[in-house]
């Protein structure tokens, strides 16, 4: 047998091992992200959706050629296509556990934000992924024996075969994932509402990719002056009753405050009235919410539909502080860290052109989530973050290296900074805090067992640290409580109408998933339920007693019904919502709306859907467009 009879199988084998290579690398991917493979994964997902699944591994490979070509080192190619897959399917599987959403292009602008609560989590290495970094440094070294003594490529030729490699890259890149006509003529079809379900049909590398066409976001098809102007015509021709969505409350039943009342926000992370699983046999050894439950008999009260599960709290902070839905940007984005970029209309904003200090304070620091940024382009003039306080007490080191700042600290520092800027000016006060006690992961050992609530019975079926996280969790809801109860104490002896709104940001998993809320039949097992977006909220002043059920409102609404509640001067946007809120729906997030007889659909009426669009228009040109709404409203934000 001669030479080239004896190299022959060896140059077959180099020939189909970049695809071969591809393919198994594809496989961990999806084994990795999904956590594992099952013959359901196949038949339900990927066989019905293969073309997804072919333009992933036309990727994987041509990624390998270009890298080949580039450096003539097969080795690294081969490794370098396996973390090009198997990392972001690692980072996809996680922020599933931590959030209910996979990896999605926004979040490469959130690797600092993603990395601290990652490792406060304890994540851990799932057998897929051990058992795929075995396969990858086989087939690293079956690569090792495979191209050994490959005769070196010329220049010229070496050139040619990396422009080659390069434009069909390229041509997959730009000419088929990033044109969604194209991805439509294969199957492939836009779920933004639905992201987890998006990756799980048609893969994490094809969703991840056709994801990248949602970075620019695209103006609603009438925009225009004309159009902004028809819909606030619109507002102002209803000429709406103050209180009118609830005509039991101040703002329909009094005079307006003669003073311009100080107003308080605070949204507490994690934070629902976790005493409600009561209902559903749990049993507590101690009252978690005494001071909510008696202020809802003279305040008013219901619950905040947030857009977010898991994570995002910046996502419910930007829907409450603006009156701006993230439903209507990609699924997952940040607008802190996108679209916060220059001046842009708030409530702060307002607050501000009418006289008022604005002020934030946040326990965390200060370039987490963009807040050290965004905060002054929505108005606030003055931030209070973690690294400008001291002598703060500080709980649950067990995952926080250091501990979280206490909400009863936080309770101070907010009643600190109402006093500083009370001191500087008799202007009336608009404050925003953020909490950070009661934040993921959950586990027993962040409370001593004497300063940890106990849970006494449940329902069978939950593991011990799930009734241990649980546990951790309900005392960060106690603490929450006592928050509210100290505030309220505090501001009801000052010499000025104050109003205070406290709310929650979103739920969370409770150790590593949802049996808390499956075992005791609360809610469902996925992040897309409805009952797991339905935070407390509790709107309360100290010049009103009068109780009012608000039932559930959007997070988007909280400011605009705040301020229809107790008789304020209005921007037309917050007239809108009001007059949306009224004749539209009580909530439209997520694809999820909730109606005013509290129903929950997932579908638009006709009328509904006009209110929709009308309200991203008025969104969009507010964030992106012509500020032609600022000119009605009569609002100069400066800068660009």
């Amino acid at each position: 047998m001669n030479r080239r009879q004896t190299e022959l199988p060896l140059l077959w084998a180099r020939g189909l091992f970049p695809a071969g290579a591809a393919l198994v690398v594809l496989v961990l991917t999806e084994w990795i992200a999904r956590g594992a493979l099952t013959a359901e994964t196949f038949t339900e997902y990927i066989l019905p959706h293969g073309s997804a699944y072919l333009l992933a591994w036309g990727f994987l490979l041509l990624c390998w050629q270009v890298t080949d070509a580039a450096t003539r080192l097969a080795p690294l190619a081969t490794f370098l296509t396996a973390c090009l897959g198997c990392v972001p399917a690692a980072v996809n599987y996680y922020t599933l556990q931590l959030r209910g959403e996979p990896f999605l292009p926004w979040d490469l602008s959130q690797v600092s934000e993603a990395a601290g609560v990652a490792a406060a989590a304890g994540i851990k290495i799932q057998p897929g992924m051990a058992w795929s970094m075995g396969i990858i440094a086989a087939l690293v070294g079956l690569t090792f024996w495979l191209y050994r003594g490959r005769a070196p490529l010329a220049l010229p030729h070496r050139l040619v075969e990396l422009a080659a490699a390069s434009a069909a890259l390229a041509a997959l890149v730009f000419g088929v994932y990033l044109q969604p006509t194209v991805t439509a003529w294969l199957g492939i079809y836009p779920d933004a509402w639905m992201q987890d379900r998006y990756y799980r049909w048609y893969g994490v590398i094809t969703g991840f990719m056709t994801n990248l066409t949602n970075l620019e976001i695209d103006k609603p098809e009438d925009y225009s002056e004309e159009a902004v102007n028809a819909v606030l015509d619109a507002v102002e021709k209803a000429d709406g009753a103050a209180g009118e969505n609830f005509p039991e409350s101040y703002g329909a039943t009094e005079s307006n405050p003669e003073e311009q009342p100080t107003i308080i926000y605070v949204m507490n992370e994690s934070y629902w009235d976790v005493s409600q699983l009561e209902d559903y046999g749990v049993v507590f050894d101690t009252d978690l919410s005494p001071n909510l439950h008696a202020l809802q008999q003279s305040a008013a009260s219901g619950k905040v539909y947030s857009p977010s599960f898991g994570g995002g709290t910046c996502d419910v902070e930007f829907e409450a502080l603006t009156g701006f839905s993230v439903s209507f940007l990609p699924s997952g984005c940040k607008p802190y860290q996108q679209h916060v970029t220059h001046p842009m209309f708030s409530l702060p904003a307002w607050l501000k052109a009418q006289g008022y200090q604005t002020a934030a304070v946040h326990c965390f620091y200060a370039k987490y989530w963009s807040r050290n940024t965004a905060y002054p382009n929505l108005g606030l003039d003055e931030f209070i973050s973690l690294e400008d306080m001291r002598g703060v007490e500080r709980v649950r080191d067990y995952y926080w290296s250091g501990g979280l700042v206490s909400d009863a600290s936080m309770a101070d520092q907010i009643i600190q900074e109402y006093e500083s800027l009370k001191a500087e000016s008799d202007a009336p006060v608009f404050l925003h805090a953020v909490t950070m006690q009661n934040h993921t992961n959950y586990n027993a050992a962040n409370y001593p067992d004497d300063e940890r609530v106990r849970v006494l019975s449940a329902p069978a079926g939950l593991k011990a640290s799930t009734i241990g996280a649980l546990e951790d969790f309900a005392t960060g809801v106690r603490d929450a409580d006592a928050m509210l109860g100290q505030l309220v104490e505090y501001f009801s002896g000052v010499d000025e109408p104050v109003i205070l709104v406290f709310w929650g940001d979103h739920y969370n998993p409770i150790d590593s998933g949802y049996d808390v809320y499956t075992a005791t039949g609360y809610a469902g097992d996925s992040a897309s339920d409805p009952a797991l977006h339905q935070t407390t909220l509790l709107m309360w002043s100290n010049y009103t007693d009068q109780p009012v059920d608000l039932g559930t409102i959007a997070a988007y609404e909280i400011s605009p019904v705040m301020m229809d509640l107790y008789g304020l001067e209005q921007p037309l946007f917050f007239q809108y919502l009001n007059l949306q809120l009224k004749e539209g729906y009580r909530s439209h997030t997520g694809g999820v709306t909730v109606n005013w007889d509290g129903t929950i659909t997932q579908e638009l009426t006709e009328d509904q859907a006009a209110w929709n669009r009308n309200h991203w228009l008025l969104q969009y040109d507010l964030m992106f467009g012509g500020e032609y709404a600022l000119d009605r409203m009569g609002l100069d934000l400066g800068g660009e």
